[in-house]
């Protein structure tokens, strides 16, 4: 059995829920064939946020960690390729904080990429019928912050883990209008759960050699 450790994060922004957490819970409460699924709720949060998911990476010992993060306005579930080591925060965090260009980790290096096969696991959640993309920027807020934090603790502290970031539409009931793109957390879930068995079975070296760039 893979052992695998999901993560959402609370809601922020003035937000009452937060589509990232809904659907890790979803996934936990019932995982893929083969798979363990423990979900962790992370503070949106600058550095308590990384404090959190070391934590919870000791706790469960996890072989994969998908952390996910909402980006309301994206059509589909966006598989992010890299973190960058850069905090510029447009709106406060949940405490309050806004870092303005302000390194993740001091010292530490520009940027990591995944180590999940993400064209693999795109092209997993467009079968399973979730649209779904490879994203080249995870943004400059809390969800970078953990994306670029995670690839530092996995080259830090914890090399046998394999893990990477991906972000989520709104649910629907966060744009009651429809004049965004959303999605039910039970359909993020449903592509999750087809991200997370074909992450288990394919390393990052062994990724689909397909067009997934972007000009912006």
């Amino acid at each position: 059995m893979t052992r695998v450790l999901i993560t959402g994060f609370a809601p922020f922004g003035g937000e009452r829920v937060n589509p990232s957490w809904q659907a890790a819970s979803l996934v936990a409460a019932e995982p893929p064939a083969g798979l363990t699924v423990t979900a962790a709720e992370l503070p949106c949060v600058f550095g308590e946020a990384l404090d959190a998911l070391r934590d919870a990476i000791r706790a469960e010992a996890p072989d994969l960690v998908l952390c996910l993060g909402q980006a309301g306005g994206r059509p589909g579930v966006t598989v992010e390729r890299v973190g960058i080591n850069v905090d510029d925060a447009r709106i406060p965090d949940n405490a309050g904080g806004q870092p303005i260009d302000e390194p993740v980790v001091p010292d530490g290096p520009a940027a990591y990429f995944s180590t999940l096969p993400v064209k693999a696991c795109v092209a997993a959640m467009r079968e399973a019928g979730v649209p779904a993309a490879v994203s080249n920027t995870a943004g400059t807020f809390v969800c970078n912050h953990v994306a670029y934090g995670l690839g530092h603790l996995i080259a830090t502290e914890f090399p046998h883990i394999r893990g990477g970031f991906a972000h989520v539409p709104w649910a629907p009931e966060q744009v009651p209008d429809g004049t965004a793109p959303a999605l039910p957390p039970a359909t993020v879930a449903h592509g999750l759960r087809a991200l997370l068995a074909t992450a288990a079975r394919t390393p990052a070296e062994q990724d689909l050699k397909v067009t997934e760039g972007a000009t912006h």
